[in-house]
């Protein structure tokens, strides 16, 4: 038994039962975005968390315990993701990442910002040329210090 064996788990079990991320997350008091990279192994859960997710999904006690093991951060198999979507994200990165580090650089100074003290809010923009994905990252600004 081990973390990805969890988590294989958990999501054979979400498909097998039919709901979705923004119902886990209402049983667990958590919003959609943070419950999901907790089920995908990404995230550690309390006990109580990990009570609630394992009457969700028929976890054991171990598995139960596997969810409470800090994990190693990162899921991708490859430096150059090869889902299209994620690959999206590695490309927004490529093309935008010293824009983005510039404009915070100029706002905050030199610094970076946290994906430790962050949230993520992910919600459908109706438009008429197609509907839009809306991301919202919020981290906390840390700046380096001197000494």
């Amino acid at each position: 038994m081990n973390r990805n064996a969890v988590t294989e788990k958990i999501i054979a079990a979400k498909v097998a039962r039919g709901i979705t991320w923004a119902e886990v997350a209402t049983k667990l008091g958590r919003s959609k975005e943070w419950t999901t990279a907790l089920c995908l192994g990404q995230m550690t859960a309390d006990a109580g968390q990990a009570q609630v997710l394992g009457e969700i999904f028929g976890l054991g006690d171990e598995e139960r315990r596997w969810l409470q093991v800090v994990p190693f951060k990162g899921s991708l198999p490859t430096s150059v993701p090869n889902d299209p979507l994620i690959y999206r994200w590695y490309e927004m990165v490529s093309v935008y990442g010293t824009t983005i580090k510039e404009l915070i650089h100029e706002e905050f100074g030199d610094g970076i910002m946290s994906a430790i003290d962050f949230s993520m809010d992910i919600t459908r923009e109706p438009d008429p040329k197609g509907d839009r994905v809306h991301v919202v990252l919020s981290g906390k600004f840390l700046p380096y210090k001197t000494w």
